[in-house]
């Protein structure tokens, strides 16, 4: 009698709905929305072109969500992104865009969150500060910030280790717990935060655009106009775009949710809404409660304004603001909870690309295993090795320019699929069309287009954009060499 084979490890589908938009959610509220805005106010100067950018993030994030989702409901399988570009356009580019992904976009999001997430610890315990160098070797400084971001980063990939249903249940509770949060702030800041004094400056003169030195820097301020403003705009995005990223991830689990023809596109399309609705609101109470202009050299929270608040710290200035110092110790403890579960999604997520890669010999072959909880482990520690490293790369601005050049050119390039696929496979099943095609989706390719030429080209951004363009440069000849060698391998 022949002996029954023991099953093999295979993933599980156990996201819901809910679990599916908590995951949106989660991954997309990370520490972007209580940091960036300062940024933002530097390089526009005004509440009115504030808001601008923010509501035009909206716009681009909404637009790219919607048309995704048709790619998402017609190849619901694991590794999300990679599968919808290979389908579209064959294996190099969606290799082209694996390689990435583990060099500069997931692992480079992880890594500046991370850090972010390090950084607001630093508000409840001082050691923790980018000033703290526990060592150094030459030029490279190593600190406590550094220490304690890697620290989190091998934590919550040993989380993710031991399962998916460990993945969602960590999710569900910090995603449940930072949109109270978020929805908390804005009310008491409605209720107990509004400042007349501010609200009088801000709205005063909505439109009257400038430039300021970021802190530590003598520059004077220089008002901007035409061409110079689009392209502050333009800059301004990073930082939003970064914050209202991370809708796409659900995507990478596409074998493990229930019902993905529709969960995908439902939870893509009511998280992305959500978050985009909140982040809008906050910023509107940023501004009820301080007023955009300061100094980085005042001493009080009003002095300093939105755009110097302390390590860009605008929301718990905001939190403090309102509630006193004891506010401030709360909002950052939330951020704290809000960041440790974006990174757990984005985690959870990556690792499936990755994965995906592997099964089609397109990647390292170990990866294309799963161990004996379901889920691609390898993938997991190797995305963990590398992020780390990035981790001791730059600050927390500049991986946000390494990342976000590739994420948004990547979208374009997948949004314009769904124009390929159209074409090509005009039979296939599509259980949801992109809403507004043609016109939604071309309005994503347009605007995200206009955002890459100006990091490409603007002199704050080039260099780094230019170095995420050379790495995924660096992915052709790669993918030559696994080509010949793993190109026997079957998906």
């Amino acid at each position: 009698m022949t002996e029954p084979q023991p099953s093999q490890p295979h993933f599980q589908r156990a996201i819901t709905l809910f679990d599916a938009i908590m995951l949106v959610t989660g991954s997309m509220i990370g520490s972007g929305i209580f940091i960036v805005s300062a940024d933002i106010a530097r390089k526009v100067g005004s509440s009115g072109w504030l808001l601008v950018v923010w509501l035009l993030t909206g716009v681009i994030t909404m637009a790219g969500a919607i048309s995704y989702g048709e790619l998402a409901s017609m190849f619901p399988k694991v590794g999300g992104q990679y599968v919808y570009l290979r389908e579209a356009f064959g294996r190099l580019t969606a290799f082209l865009y694996g390689w990435t992904l583990f060099l500069v976009i997931q692992t480079g999001v992880i890594a500046a969150v991370a850090v972010a997430f390090a950084k607001f610890t630093g508000v409840l315990l001082p050691f923790f500060s980018v000033q703290n160098i526990l060592f150094s070797v030459g030029s490279f400084d190593f600190s406590s910030v550094q220490l304690l971001a890697i620290l989190l980063i091998v934590g919550i990939t040993a989380l993710n280790a031991q399962g998916v249903r460990t993945g969602k249940l960590i999710q569900n509770v910090l995603g449940s717990t930072k949109l109270i949060a978020l929805g908390l702030l804005i009310v008491l800041g409605v209720a107990l935060g509004m400042n007349s004094e501010a609200i009088a400056a801000n709205f005063a003169d909505l439109w009257s655009a400038s430039r300021h030195a970021a802190p530590g820097v003598s520059a004077p301020t220089i008002p901007i106009s035409g061409t110079t403003l689009v392209v502050a705009i333009g800059m301004a995005m990073t930082g939003s775009l970064f914050s209202s990223d991370s809708w796409n991830n659900i995507g990478f689990a596409g074998e493990e949710i229930q019902n993905p023809e529709r969960t995908l596109v439902r939870s893509m399309a009511i998280g992305t809404a959500i978050v985009t609705a909140l982040y809008i609101l906050i910023n509107v109470v940023y501004l009820l409660v301080l007023p955009i202009n300061g100094s980085p050299e005042a001493t009080t929270l009003a002095g300093r304004g939105i755009m110097y608040a302390t390590d860009d710290r605008v929301a718990t200035a905001v939190a403090e603001s309102v509630l006193g110092r004891a506010g401030a110790y709360v909002m950052a403890v939330l951020i704290m909870l809000s960041t440790f579960g974006a990174n757990n999604g984005i985690i959870l997520s990556g690792a499936r690309a990755y994965f995906a890669m592997a099964k089609d010999g397109l990647f390292f072959p170990g990866l294309a295993r799963l161990n004996g909880a379901g889920v691609p482990s390898r993938a997991l520690w190797a995305q963990c090795f590398w992020a780390c490293l990035l981790c001791l790369s730059g600050k927390y601005g500049q991986l946000l320019d390494y990342v976000m050049f590739s994420v948004i050119l990547f979208y374009v390039v997948t949004i314009i699929g769904i124009f390929v696929l159209r074409r090509t496979r005009p039979e296939a099943p599509r259980p949801y069309r992109a809403w507004g095609y043609p016109l939604v989706p071309g309005l994503y390719v347009l605007l995200a287009s206009t955002f890459c030429i100006i990091l490409l080209f603007a002199p704050d951004t080039a260099e780094f954009s230019r170095r995420g363009l050379g790495l995924m440069a660096l992915g052709l000849p790669v993918y030559f060499l696994f080509g010949r060698r793993f190109g026997n391998r079957t998906a």
